[in-house]
């Protein structure tokens, strides 16, 4: 059997008094899409600064690709690539531009470097913008750019931390779709309270007061009750959303 790609076992988390995460537990097979999902305050923030070494549990064990992060945090964020819903791009250089920085930051070699980009560039349509000055992108080009630059590396696992929050429902559609041919085959670790793209995930869990209360396909955990579906306020039964 192989290694998870992710492993929390355990996980603990206090700020002077105030319980974060309490008692997490969970793995992430390799290529599974894994929806962590809750309202504000439930420790799904925590739980992923602790994922990528940014915070350090109070008690419990992270692995991930089979490296500890608390002890190796370095190796981690090598293996991992990040997206929120805030690009921070540098509004000066263009897509391309942008894309051959991070590949030597990565030290990628150039010839990879370029075979990369390209092979993004076209998996992520990026060709009619990507000349141009970040500055001078829309909210969804600079999204999808943030997407290639996010997996320039290969990173073993990804992780989507309300991607596609700040997008109107067209650009929302043309996002998911580069996330899907980028999220095939690939660990990934998804937070997020719009419905399009958190049923893309093979399994999620909810948290509840840093606690798990739910674990299920998405579909199954929205036919069997409310908990689930009230975190995706979009939804309405006219829409068929409920189904």
């Amino acid at each position: 059997m192989s290694e998870p790609a992710v492993a929390v076992d355990s996980l603990r988390k206090t700020f002077g008094a105030t319980v974060a995460v309490a008692d997490l537990s969970f793995t992430i097979a390799p290529g599974e899409i894994y929806g962590l999902l809750g309202p504000n305050g439930a420790g799904k923030t925590t739980t992923l600064r602790i994922l990528i070494g940014i915070l350090v549990p109070t008690r419990g064990n992270v692995r991930v690709a089979g490296i500890d992060v608390v002890k190796d945090a370095a190796t981690v964020r090598r293996r991992l690539g990040f997206l929120t819903n805030t690009t921070g791009l540098y509004p000066r250089l263009t897509g391309r531009e942008l894309l051959r920085y991070f590949g030597r930051l990565h030290g990628l070699a150039p010839d990879a470097a370029a075979a990369r980009i390209e092979t993004l560039a076209g998996a992520l349509q990026l060709g009619p913008f990507f000349d141009r000055r970040c500055e001078a992108l829309s909210t969804g080009e600079r999204q999808r750019l943030s997407i290639a630059r996010a997996v320039l590396h290969d990173p073993a696992v990804l992780v989507l931390d309300e991607p596609t929050a700040a997008l109107d429902p067209v650009a929302e559609r043309q996002v998911v779709a580069g996330y899907e041919a980028l999220m095939k085959g690939r660990t990934t670790i998804l937070i997020s309270h719009r419905f399009l793209l958190a049923s893309r995930a093979d399994r999620v869990v909810v948290l509840e007061g840093a606690r798990i209360v739910e674990d299920g396909e998405p579909r199954e955990l929205l036919r069997r009750g409310q908990r689930f579906a009230r975190l995706f306020a979009e939804l309405r039964p006219a829409q068929g959303g409920l189904a």
